[in-house]
């Protein structure tokens, strides 16, 4: 079982058996990556556009020092670190880890190259894949952790190119588009009614789940409905059209100063052309599909259409509640290379297209503990000034999800595939 440097002639299978081995979900996963990052040049690859952003070069070395660092240095006796130099560019946030480059510099990384970085990921899936027969328990869990976290940064990686890619006057596709589907606009949204009480959420049994998905634990829910798909293009169009984004009795405050300072008119990437709304994707600027659901909005945009639709945003225990009973595994997510574009429902469903904004504050479920050592600063340390996301992406690899899910980012953040679903109390 070996993994090749992977050329845009030679991309390899990306599809995940339903029961595969970790040595083969381990190859898998590397290869997606790969394959997701091929169309891109050196240049495309070391450019930085923000700071919330990273290099996709960074991302290939990123996700391969966590397995270096984590399982073959701490679990392989006498292993000896491919590049001495690596561990300060390329961790990311572990504090327990010792001295890292700033983030927001992550774009001087010039050296070492794009080819450099590929020859580093080839060593290091050796050293894995030879080691992983041998490692115990203990280490084949963050092998296991490894992989859900570089799944992660498989979508961090397709929406850092997008905004690089939007930052160019000629706005490059990254792939080509794919056919156009009808616009069949969707008519209201149906509810989903709820009669409140005791709930369970929270993950529970086998299969993985982060730290912060735990323990499961009873909450009250208030009677309330949900809606049974997500806010379309169109729909945000008609906000606008309504002085939505020049209406302070929408917007909290902190969202309408935001507006404010940063000019907001509308969601990321939208662009107002002769012919009407316009996005630009990683398969170039297309008009507007107004059946799809909108997405690139920010939590504060979320809040305010909810409060112009005399609705809200639903908490995330609602929305568990809700999604809990739908195929997690159905929907509109990554399978592998090529245009990646939310798409208008065809029925209710809670996965895929666009993750969904909450009214949640990402904060520690009762009970939770972080793990112990530097992978103990994966989620918990994040716990302050965000808000929960749940329902994943188009940019999400398949089998990546479950109905426990807990995304999260700060309320100003909108460069991710990031939409709304509505509630209601009743």
């Amino acid at each position: 079982m070996t993994i090749e440097s992977v050329s845009k002639e030679n991309r390899p299978p990306t599809a995940r058996p339903a029961a595969a081995s970790l040595g083969e979900r381990y190859v898998a996963v590397r290869e997606l990556t790969a394959a997701l990052a091929a169309p891109l040049s050196d240049a495309d690859a070391t450019v930085q556009s923000m700071e919330d952003a990273s290099p996709a070069k960074w991302h290939l070395a990123h996700t391969t020092w966590f397995f270096e660092t984590f399982v073959l240095r701490d679990f392989v006796p006498g292993y000896r670190l491919y590049d001495d130099r690596f561990p300060f560019l390329f961790n990311s946030y572990y504090e327990a880890e010792g001295q890292r480059h700033h983030r927001a510099r992550r774009g001087m990384i010039s050296r070492p190259t794009l080819e450099q970085i590929y020859a580093y990921r080839r060593a290091i899936d050796g050293a894995l894949l030879d080691a992983l027969p041998r490692l115990p328990a203990d280490a084949r869990d963050l092998v296991r952790l490894g992989c859900h976290h570089e799944e992660q940064h498989q979508e961090l990686l397709l929406t850092d190119i997008l905004h690089l890619f939007a930052q160019n006057p000629i706005e490059p596709p990254l792939w080509p588009a794919a056919p156009r589907r009808p616009a069949i606009v969707p008519g209201p949204a149906a509810w989903i009614a709820h009669p409140g009480g005791e709930a369970w959420i929270g993950h529970d049994g086998p299969g993985f789940a982060f730290d912060c998905e735990c323990p499961r634990h009873p909450t009250l829910l208030a009677p309330h409905a949900i809606a049974t798909r997500t806010v379309t293009n169109g729909e945000w169009a008609d906000f606008i059209a309504d002085g939505g984004y020049s209406t302070p009795a929408h917007w909290l405050s902190d969202g309408w100063a935001w507006v404010r300072r940063e000019g907001v008119c509308a969601p990321l990437y939208w662009e107002k052309r002769h012919t009407g709304w316009t996005r630009f994707g990683l398969n170039g600027r297309h008009p507007i599909d107004p059946a799809a659901p909108v997405t690139h909005i920010s939590f504060f945009e979320a809040d305010a259409y909810a409060s112009w639709a005399d609705a809200r945003l639903p908490t995330e225990a609602e929305w568990e509640v809700a999604a809990s009973t739908h195929d997690c595994a159905a929907g509109n997510q990554l399978d592998q290379p090529g245009p990646v574009e939310p798409h208008a429902s065809t029925g209710p469903a809670f996965f895929g297209d666009v993750w969904e904004w909450t009214g949640s504050a990402f904060r520690p479920y009762p009970g939770f503990r972080p793990a112990a050592g530097a992978v103990g600063e994966y989620n918990g340390k994040f716990m302050s000034g965000q808000f929960v996301l749940r329902g994943g992406s188009c940019a999400t690899p398949r089998g990546h999800l479950r109905a426990s899910y807990r995304n999260f980012f700060y309320p100003h953040q909108r460069w991710q595939f990031t939409g709304v679903r509505l509630a209601k109390d009743l």
